[in-house]
């Protein structure tokens, strides 16, 4: 029987041979090896050395309800023992993905009726995709072909995603954008050209939206794509007053207006949906992580009365040939269910009073000297630090910020996202506790003690 040092060795090699990482340098990973992780409960998570770490990310954004809880297990069991799989084609279906279709669109913002389930976000983005068109079309405007999303924006990793994503990471090599996929810049205040005036930074988004559209024609364009708060490009927050000004201008132009709630949504900002922080009911809204807190894979597209209608005449009798495999899978479908559930039973109000003392946390680090900007909503930060608060100076790229910071908060027992050239980012389960929370910020203010010590960064800090 292999101990654990050897079965971690063993499986480190057989990572390196044979897995490959999602978002990750192939060259990169094989040098430095996986960190595995053995076991999780609330926001713990066991690696494969015994050393116990408080997940800050929830993984990747999405174990909002905290890991081991056994009622979800539980859901998912029974539903396995009961029926593990139910097709939606041929007018087949399942009682947990029905219930779950209503229960979501009795919550979600204003006639979001009706839902269509995928694997994850990037494939609920990419369904929004081929309902826009085949919306377009329905209303006789096939021309409308052309796509409107936002400077430093994510909208997953599939081909026709990752083109609306706007972070190069994921074009280059990828031959993206293509030309239908446009941006607008970003409402990021933290260097706006506008500075920190929210009227100034509006009017300016608003104008720029309306000069993209006249320039690209106003019968061609056929949606307008934007997360309420912009998680991969580093947390950046809108001024308030923002997302309803774009979804206005949107309705005045004629064009879809999409939220792609993959990550806000599920409480991470506050409410079950960060569009009700503005009262905003968008055409199309994409969810996904914390729909089943990442227990098991689902995604989901929840589109308007309007949007479904105009598709399900302009079908008619005809089938609309869009379909996944494990599209409404029961199984994650009653997963999602009791999450829910937790959701409503405690986990909401937890996450609003811990994301409060989160964000409070983190401003009491805006006096250290790398420290730039601390910016956040509910359980969703982040940190950015620079080498000259004045000037507002990055961490050189030299440093290799994202692997360091890791690596440091890793050592530090804290799991966090590290972004290039050294932006921290939080999004601790809805779970946590007032100690954990503390804990995050103390940890993270060590972490920026330790990064301050670096010969490189006293070399250039100003």
């Amino acid at each position: 029987m292999l101990t654990r040092p050897s079965l971690t060795n063993s499986l480190v090699e057989l990572d390196r041979r044979h897995l490959v990482h999602p978002v990750s340098s192939f060259r990169g990973h094989e040098a430095r090896g996986v960190r595995l992780l053995t076991s999780a409960r609330g926001a713990t998570v066991v690696d494969g050395e015994g050393r116990q770490l408080i997940d800050g990310f929830a993984g990747l954004w999405c174990v909002n309800a905290g890991y081991g809880q056994e009622s979800i297990v539980e859901a998912a069991a029974q539903q396995m023992r009961a029926l593990p799989y139910a097709t939606g084609y041929f007018d087949l279906g399942a009682e947990a993905p029905i219930r779950l279709a209503a229960a979501l669109a009795d919550r979600a913002p204003g006639d979001l009726n009706h839902v269509y389930f995928t694997l994850g976000g990037s494939d609920a983005v990419d369904s929004t995709i081929r309902f826009i068109r085949y919306y377009w079309h329905a209303k006789g405007q096939p021309g409308r072909d052309q796509f409107i999303s936002v400077a430093s924006g994510y909208h997953g990793s599939t081909s026709m995603g990752a083109g609306l994503t706007a972070l190069p990471l994921f074009h280059d090599g990828f031959g993206l954008p293509y030309e239908s996929q446009h941006k607008i810049s970003s409402y990021a205040l933290y260097r706006n050209p506008q500075g920190h005036d929210p009227a100034a930074v509006i009017a300016a988004s608003v104008a720029e939206l309306r000069a993209k559209v006249a320039a690209i024609g106003e019968d061609r364009v056929a949606a307008f794509y934007v997360e309420p708060i912009q998680g991969s490009g580093g947390v950046l927050v809108p001024p308030p007053g923002w997302m309803k000004a774009m979804r206005e201008a949107c309705a005045e132009l004629d064009i879809l207006f999409v939220a792609d709630e993959v990550i806000t949504a599920f409480g991470r900002t506050g409410p079950l949906f960060a569009c009700e922080d503005e009262g905003i009911v968008p055409d199309l809204m994409t969810v996904a992580k914390g729909l089943t807190s990442g227990y098991v894979p689902m995604g989901a597209v929840l589109m308007s009365d309007t949007v479904y209608e105009v598709i399900a005449e302009g079908a008619g009798a005809k089938a609309v040939g869009h379909g996944f495999t494990y599209s409404a899978h029961p199984v994650s479908a009653a997963v999602a269910l009791e999450v829910l559930s937790l959701y409503e039973g405690g986990l909401l109000d937890n996450g609003r009073a811990m994301g409060a003392r989160l964000q409070a946390g983190l401003r009491s680090l805006s006096d250290h000297p790398l420290v730039g900007d601390v910016r956040g909503r509910g359980m969703l930060a982040a940190v950015e630090l620079v080498t000259d608060k004045r000037a507002k100076t990055p961490l050189p790229a030299a440093l290799n910020a994202a692997t360091r910071l890791f690596d440091r908060a890793w050592e530090q027992g804290l799991v966090i996202r590290s972004f290039p050239q050294g932006v921290l980012g939080y999004a601790p389960p809805l779970c946590c506790t007032a100690d954990e929370i503390d804990a995050i910020v103390a940890r993270t203010r060590r972490v920026l003690d330790l990064t301050l010590e670096d010969p490189e960064i006293r070399a250039v800090l100003r």
